[in-house]
């Protein structure tokens, strides 16, 4: 007989982090892994994420985006801390404190823009936070597939090197080459060599299902990172997709820390990583949006 989730965590549990696990229910959110909250004898709740074990990677690589976020985060941002993270019998187990978000009616903007200027604030108190440049330190996950952060010090190179040349090169492995892939490679250094970044801590995967507001009007809360030092403007441009943020969340960065000249231009260009990569995860239309958004970068060309 296959042993239980219950059955499998609630020893890890006991003996990692000295807790009594009571009960389990499984939650909503979980696209890859499955989603726990584990409720404690003393009432108290976690968050678990399970997988088979060969996904422990992922997990431990979430972890350390997670603990490099919380230590930028500001009050009242929430980044939860990994309480454990290994493997429990069969299963990889990634286990994190229990945040109660807020439900999706009613207005929200003051706790979104709240959201979008703690972003800021974790992005500028990150300058300076390391001195290799772009890059972090290790590989991670964007999704299910691996994202290469060997360091680099100037951005057009990694962002070259390590976000689109490897999905370019995955999508023609598929079968699925892009047009004009390589032109656009070529013309990065004039998209990207004059623009004056600086590193800072980013998200990595910030669209709306990586972020969330928390009830009682606790602030916001980010987690599900794919993170490394990089322009601040990739987080920008990525909460723009897949159903976006409300517009208070960008009022609110907005009014911490302005984004340079150029960031619009700039914002296919971040996002074409995020469609290439789900065009590689899952096919379908993400296909035909990335040659679209791809063609039109190629036809306005760098920014003047």
């Amino acid at each position: 007989m296959t042993a239980s989730t219950h059955d499998l965590l609630a020893p890890w549990l006991a003996e990692r982090l000295g807790l009594t696990l009571q009960g389990i229910a499984t939650v909503s959110g979980g696209c890859i892994h499955r989603a726990w909250c584990l409720r404690l004898d003393g009432g108290e709740r976690l968050f678990a994420k399970t997988n088979q074990a060969s996904a422990l990677p992922m997990f431990e690589a979430e972890a350390a985006g997670l603990r490099a976020l919380a230590r930028w985060a500001q009050p009242p941002l929430q980044v939860p801390m990994p309480l454990a993270v290994g493997l429990a019998g069969s299963l990889a187990v990634l286990v994190l404190p229990w945040l109660e978000l807020q439900g999706g009616a009613g207005d929200h903007s003051d706790d979104w823009r709240q959201l979008g200027r703690a972003l800021a604030e974790l992005h500028r108190c990150s300058r300076g936070g390391q001195n290799r440049g772009f890059g972090f330190e290790a590989d991670n996950f964007i999704g299910s597939a691996p994202q290469a952060n060997a360091w680099h010090a100037e951005w057009a190179p990694f962002f070259a090197a390590c976000r689109l040349a490897p999905q370019f090169s995955r999508a023609a492995a598929a079968g699925r080459p892009l047009r004009g892939a390589a032109q656009l490679l070529a013309e990065l250094p004039a998209w990207l060599g004059s623009h004056a970044c600086e590193p800072v801590l980013v998200h990595g995967d910030l669209w709306s299902g990586n972020a969330a507001l928390l009830a009682g009007g606790g602030g916001g809360a980010l987690f599900d990172p794919a993170s490394h030092w990089a322009d601040r403007e990739v987080d920008l441009a990525m909460v723009r997709l897949f159903g976006g943020f409300p517009q208070a969340f960008f009022a609110g960065y907005e009014d911490v820390w302005t984004l340079p000249h150029g960031a619009a231009q700039r914002l296919p260009l971040y996002n074409l990583y995020h469609l290439l990569n789900h065009a590689n995860l899952f096919g379908g239309s993400y296909w035909s949006q990335s040659q679209a958004s791809l063609d039109a970068l190629l036809r306005a060309g760098p920014p003047g």
